[in-house]
């Protein structure tokens, strides 16, 4: 058995690894800083976190790193800037250094390998994750000896800290991260915002200062940027507004373009990874060549990244005729909104989607996990995310759902935990 059948048996039918929910509750508690803080996430959040891991062979995972490394160096030619850059706000041409934490390759995965969904660079769910992952707990010794994914939360927490170190060390070489300010719009309205307190923890165990805070909530002062008078070295950007166009996040904007604060992801990190319209140029490898791509970047990407357009009026009556076998998304979009599987079109909704800014993407279903919910068996969607720093994994996770696109609103579904099976075959 090849390491990908076996790993594809081992979704359809093992059922022998889940959540133990008491180690989860003790290891978020002891986080979160409260006693019963498991209790009310599970209840303001029930399809946050699923008990199910997902099981991916190690041929999928050296695939997806072929993606993540052929990106990475197509993203550092200068030619392939000019290209992704014309279509950005001005903004995101600066570089002052950062690589951007955080980034998310999304897949999913075919008997013809892993298929690139979208990058994001603002990716949530990690540290979450972590819990997850580290609560694991096998029926017995002889399933918990087989696969691998067990994770040591500390051991990842600081290699966190130590990236967002590097972010700031970069740009402002020699000086020691004091203060990190979180920034989303209405952070405590955030689906995610349990994680922001994770993230507090985090950096207080490590001698750092984290604020949880909104866009209006900043001042530019003396050249200084703060927060209720204290000073911000780095801002970890959880926004969606990516390039910093919208006048809530007017200081922000002058702070970074003045170089007062590290920003992480940036909005040059976005342009050149995350906008959905660099799918168009990442699939189309005769494009790629014309940039100058090496023939192992360009033909990887060529086969991992699903033919992706631009909606225009010259090619709408085409992708209408096509839609059933094509996903559409915004551009700038995130979250999977906005988003449209092409079988569910309706007319005035593809009206919409001409008068907006859009791209068609070549429909690649994801695979299953089957799990036990209530007692029954269940299948459930799943795509697998990558979240790297400077072109390594550091941690894999998946997300279960049902439905057309990643929600948090299936039973049995949220963030899995992901566990790799051997390199050897049976």
């Amino acid at each position: 058995m090849t390491s990908n059948k076996l790993a594809d048996a081992l979704n359809r039918s093992c059922h022998c690894i889940n959540v133990n929910h008491d180690t989860l509750q003790e290891s978020l508690e002891t986080r979160l800083g409260e006693s019963g803080a498991w209790s009310r996430l599970r209840e303001s959040h029930p399809h946050l976190l699923s008990d199910s891991p997902v099981f991916i062979s190690h041929t999928h995972i050296d695939g997806m790193k072929k993606v993540i490394a052929a990106i990475g160096r197509v993203a550092g030619l200068e030619s392939f800037q000019r290209h992704v850059l014309q279509w950005v706000p001005e903004v995101a041409a600066s570089d002052y250094g950062p690589q951007g934490v955080f980034f998310g390759y999304d897949f999913h995965l075919t008997n013809d390998g892993p298929k690139l969904i979208e990058v994001n660079t603002n990716a949530g769910g990690a540290l979450l994750l972590l819990h997850v992952a580290g609560a694991q707990q096998a029926c017995c010794p002889e399933v918990e000896n087989f696969v691998v994914g067990r994770l040591d939360i500390a051991d990842l927490e600081r290699e966190f800290v130590e990236m967002f170190r590097r972010e700031l060390d970069v740009q402002s070489p020699g000086k020691v991260l004091q203060r990190v300010a979180i920034v989303d719009e209405n952070p405590a309205e955030q689906y995610l915002r349990p994680e922001f307190t994770l993230f507090k923890h985090m950096f207080a165990q490590h001698d750092i200062d984290a604020i949880i805070a909104g866009p209006d909530e900043f001042e530019f002062r003396d050249a200084v940027l703060q927060v209720d008078g204290r000073a911000v070295d780095l801002v970890y950007n959880r926004l969606t507004d990516f390039y910093l166009q919208s006048e809530s996040c007017a200081v922000l904007m002058d702070a970074y373009e003045s170089r007062a604060a590290v920003f992480t992801p940036s909005p040059r990190t976005h342009a050149l990874y995350a906008n959905k319209k660099n799918l168009t140029v990442l699939s189309d490898e005769r494009l790629l060549q014309q940039l100058g791509v090496d023939n192992e970047s360009a033909n990887a990407l060529a086969a991992s990244v699903p033919k992706t357009v631009v909606v225009s009026p010259d090619n709408a009556a085409d992708l209408w005729d096509r839609r059933k076998q094509l996903f559409f998304k915004p551009n700038w979009g995130f979250g999977s909104r906005g988003t449209y599987k092409g079988a569910k079109l309706t007319k005035k909704t593809w009206a919409s989607i001409l008068d907006a800014d859009y791209i068609a993407q070549e429909l690649v279903p994801p695979s299953e996990r089957l799990i036990i919910v209530d007692g029954d068996q269940q299948a459930m969607k799943l795509d697998v995310r990558c979240y790297v720093y400077n072109g390594d994994i550091q941690l894999l996770g998946a997300r279960l759902y049902r439905g057309q696109t990643t929600n948090f609103r299936t039973d049995g579904g949220g963030l899995a935990a992901v566990f790799t099976t051997p390199h050897f075959a049976l």
